[in-house]
């Protein structure tokens, strides 16, 4: 009996031990930290061996493949032990997908994967499609495959999570943009992160289809890096000649196989340049898939978005309150401070990952009041905006961030929180922060 070892005990790895249990593999998943108990249980009911707090050398370096799960980097010891041994090491994205026949969305990119991902699915749901839900978002891929029976899934995929696929094929690949991000695990050498992002396109056949942004200066850059033999479909808001494009008078126009999707984009209840680009990406994904123009005009009209993203959870004295905790690249806070029509309130902060901040100082400088840094080490933050903001204060919680946000904050003025870094300083992830800031203004307004 092959045995697979499985390093990491959260969503991706406990995924992918009940997986392995289901094909009746020899399983054993190891985390270097503590397990959450919904997964301990998750484990225990699959009835799945498991250690926490530690990685036994004896029991891992046994396995015949190991499945890494996506935030454990390469460079972490005991995955160079593993390699060391020759034992292959793959993602659980490519262990999953040789356990289905169902066909893939596959969605990637700097920013705006969740909402596109959400958006296609919701597109394919409403639809009547028997479509699943899985990668980066809600379950993982691998639970989904080990206990659901899809025709379709629809799947956001991280760089760390393209790592890790070799024989892994998306029928629908989908690439959002490529702006810098996660160079901390990537030698911090942009050229190797885009690399990562390309990878999308393995394996695909010429009866597959890549989706890609006209407009994004590195996914064009890179193209000619890479054979194109699948049918591609351009999306833009800059020309008309894209298979999705933004037309004079206001209405994206999208179109597969004769099939054309038209709508004013201000009948979109998501706003903002982003969010155009989002709805192109899932129109021709969702053409692609086989749904009609109708059927994704009703769902595009009726989304709302997803949560920490852009998401408004209340007013207090006449200040709006904006949750867009899932901003944890530059990029992604060019687009939220892109969409702000009142004076801002910024709060920003948390673990950096390379941040090169350039990018933000015209917006920053004509759009926000007030940055309230908010991080343990805010020093290169409060550098980079030296005397570009009028005002700059410097906390080191979530209470002292809200109570600075609250004093600088007038009638008509928006508080953001669009954080440009991760959250591992302060909070346990992007979602727990942005649950917080949450509460904390629920809290305010009784």
């Amino acid at each position: 009996m092959q045995r697979i070892v499985v390093l990491g005990g959260g969503e991706s790895g406990c995924g992918s031990a009940v997986l392995a249990r289901v094909k009746g593999f020899d399983v054993f998943l190891s985390d270097r930290g503590s397990i959450a108990p919904k997964y301990r249980e998750l484990l225990e009911k699959w009835d799945i061996p498991y250690e926490e707090g530690r990685h036994t050398a004896g029991k891992i370096l046994s396995a015949d493949k190991v499945v890494k799960s996506p935030g454990i980097p390469d460079k972490a010891p005991m995955v160079k032990a593993v390699r060391e041994r020759g034992i292959p090491v793959i993602s659980e994205i490519e262990f999953a997908g040789a356990y289905t026949s169902a066909r893939t969305i596959c969605i990637t990119g700097s920013n705006g994967k969740t909402t596109t991902t959400t958006l296609t699915y919701e597109i394919l749901r409403q639809a009547g499609v028997n479509v699943g839900l899985a990668g980066n978002i809600g379950e993982s891929f691998a639970l989904a495959v080990a206990t659901g029976n899809y025709d379709w899934y629809v799947i956001e995929l991280s760089s760390f999570q393209l790592d890790g696929c070799y024989d892994f094929r998306a029928d629908i690949g989908v690439l959002m943009n490529i702006t810098p991000d996660h160079l901390d695990r990537y030698d911090y050498e942009l050229q190797n992160y885009v690399d990562s992002k390309f990878r999308i396109l393995r394996n695909q056949r010429p009866e597959d289809r890549f989706i890609y942004c006209a407009d994004d200066p590195l996914t064009l850059g890179n193209l000619p890096k890479h054979p194109l033999g699948m049918q591609t479909l351009p999306f833009s808001v800059k020309t008309c000649d894209g298979c999705a494009a933004m037309l004079a008078d206001g209405v994206i126009r999208a179109e597969v196989a004769g099939k054309r999707v038209e709508i004013p984009v201000a009948e979109l209840k998501i706003k903002g340049t982003h969010n155009t680009y989002n709805a192109m990406a899932a129109s021709l994904a969702a053409l692609s898939a086989g749904v009609g123009p109708d059927a994704i005009c009703r769902t595009l009209r009726a989304f709302e978005g997803v949560e920490h993203r852009l998401e408004k959870c209340g007013e207090i004295d006449g200040v709006t309150y904006v949750n867009d905790s899932k901003a944890t690249n530059v990029d992604s806070v060019w687009y939220a401070l892109e969409s702000m029509t009142r004076p801002v309130v910024w709060i920003a902060g948390g673990t950096d990952k390379g941040n090169d901040y350039a990018r933000l100082y015209e917006l920053a400088e004509a759009k926000v009041k007030t940055l309230v840094c908010m991080g343990v080490d805010n020093g290169k933050l409060l550098k980079a905006f030296d005397g570009r903001i009028g005002k700059i204060v410097d906390t080191h919680s979530l209470d002292e961030a809200m109570a600075a946000a609250r004093r600088n904050a007038g009638t008509g003025d928006v508080v953001l929180l669009s954080p440009a870094c991760a959250s591992f300083d302060l909070f346990k992830n992007y979602e727990d922060r942005g649950r917080q800031f949450k509460e904390w203004v629920a809290a305010a307004q009784r």
